[in-house]
């Protein structure tokens, strides 16, 4: 643990016993499914204080506090967040996610890392729970920290949770990212996996490469920002694609954008085949093409740009292989299918392509579909398959995981209220979301957990900006302390 240097700009905000947790959490690399050293660290620091620790077969650490005294006998809370972190960086930002520390900036109170995702979804929730088991003042009764791994890349942690793990029958996660709502329910989830082998060939002669870029979307989380009509950089460059196959030769060697499945793509590069005097047409053809999406996309990612630049290569695709690359892509769906009419204003079910990885030798790309409805999240991905099964081309879901059914009658909720109403003398809100939480799993594995998801309000997870809001940070820490001693 003396190995990590806490970052002093994290370190010096208040409250200090949850920044310094969260600081350390941005010292220490923790993509998805590349925990091992993090949750190390944390197992290390538990046991320092003589506090219970487990790590179950998948990888989930689960860390075990007493209750104040005299509060043996009142309920145990679960306390739950997620390890692990959504890797997303600009074009231009050098950094090594498996490598390098998170360098994060204040900005007129709130926290960003320039470049990068800062991974405040989760490590906020992480570091709140961590200062409850570092903080001998709090009155509660027993705690259960759990700290779940994989959540970004499929829920992994959640899914393989044993169904005798957890002993207390109230949970508190802390995954959300609107201050002052108490959050009942979420989507649930289906990846759809398709992969086409490829046939390579020579490119014509008298033909250069070039590289086409589309960037300056802003990205974001495909459960949060999905309803905001905000670009899809692989939408748009097949667009500009299938343009350019109209107007003439133009043979497409590779075709790579987005880097997570539940982030909507910011960037997407192809490289292409033309004609070599058709260069200066075609420099023309995308000026044309960047301003039509400027015009589209006026007020929400008009910052979009379309650039060729020379490059080189070798193969290309087989002409045969990209019409129907280029054909399925840009019909497979994507954004909102259906807002809900049980919850008005909430998006029921959505589509996010949000990785494509084209070559000469094989094509590879997902699908994450969400739903309120398990079912037609279901179907969805059904149509999704059946797409490219008009090109005997191979699509599977996996990684299903249902959706968390809300209960406006839930007891912990009206502590949660009454907390926050006594804390901050307003009302708070409820609310269902799109995005997914882990609560649906686990609720699944213990029907009689009552749950419970708040946190501080963050903008632009999932994407190079990501903000926390401090104040909102120091808010939860009082909410968080004062429903704990209200259950006890």
């Amino acid at each position: 643990m003396s190995s990590i240097t806490l970052d002093p700009v994290v370190a010096t905000l208040e409250p200090t016993i949850v920044w310094a947790h969260f600081a350390a959490l941005c010292a220490i690399p923790r993509p998805s499914k590349g925990e091992a050293r993090v949750r190390d660290y944390l197992q290390s620091w538990a046991k320092a204080r003589g506090l219970e620790t487990m790590v179950d077969p998948i990888g989930n650490l689960i860390v075990r506090k007493p209750a104040s005294p005299g509060r043996e006998s009142v309920a145990g809370v679960v306390l739950q967040s997620h390890l692990d972190m959504v890797c997303q960086k600009n074009a231009d930002t050098e950094h090594d996610f498996t490598r390098d520390a998170i360098v994060p900036v204040l900005r007129d109170g709130w926290l960003v890392a320039p470049g990068t995702t800062l991974g405040a979804d989760n490590g906020v929730g992480v570091a709140l729970i961590l200062a409850v088991l570092e903080d001998k003042s709090l009155e509660h009764g027993p705690i259960e920290a759990l700290f779940t791994v994989d959540e970004e890349a499929g829920m992994g942690g959640a899914r393989g949770l044993g169904a005798d793990s957890l002993r207390s029958r109230l949970m508190l996660n802390l995954d959300s990212e609107e201050w002052g709502e108490f959050y009942l329910g979420c989507a649930g989830g289906i990846d759809v996996n398709v992969h086409r082998p490829g046939k390579p060939e020579a490119a014509n002669e008298g033909s250069v490469f070039i590289r086409i870029d589309v960037r300056g979307l802003r990205g974001g989380h495909s459960g949060l920002n999905i309803h905001e009509g905000r670009g899809n950089a692989v939408k748009l460059l097949v667009r500009v694609l299938r343009q350019l196959e109209a107007r003439g030769e133009c043979r497409l060697a590779t075709l790579q954008g987005g880097t997570a499945r539940n982030a909507l793509p910011r960037e997407a590069s192809a490289t292409l085949a033309i004609p070599a005097d058709s260069m200066e047409s075609m420099g023309a053809a995308l000026t044309e093409l960047q301003a039509t999406l400027r015009r589209e996309l006026a007020g929400i990612d008009e910052e979009v740009s379309v650039t060729l630049t020379p490059c080189e290569a070798s193969a290309v695709m087989a002409k045969a292989e990209q019409s129907i690359w280029l054909a399925a892509l840009h019909a497979g769906p994507y954004g909102v299918r259906r807002m809900s009419v049980q919850v008005p204003g909430v998006v029921e079910t959505s589509n996010n392509l949000g990785i494509v990885a084209l070559s000469p030798e094989e094509g590879r790309c997902n699908f994450m579909v969400r739903s309120l409805v398990d079912s037609a999240g279901i179907e969805l991905a059904d149509e999704i398959v059946s797409l490219f099964a008009l090109t005997q081309t191979r699509a599977e879901q996996s990684g299903y995981y249902p959706g968390w059914r809300p209960n406006p009658a839930s007891p912990l909720l009206a502590v949660c209220q009454a907390a926050y109403r006594n804390a901050f003398g307003a009302d708070s809100k409820t609310q269902v979301i799109h995005a997914g939480l882990e609560c649906g799993i686990i609720g699944g594995k213990y029907p009689d957990l009552d749950m419970v998801s708040f946190g501080p309000t963050i903008h632009g997870a999932h994407a190079p900006g990501e903000t926390v809001e401090v104040a909102s940070v120091e808010r939860c820490w009082r909410l968080l302390k004062a429903i704990l001693a209200d259950i006890s």
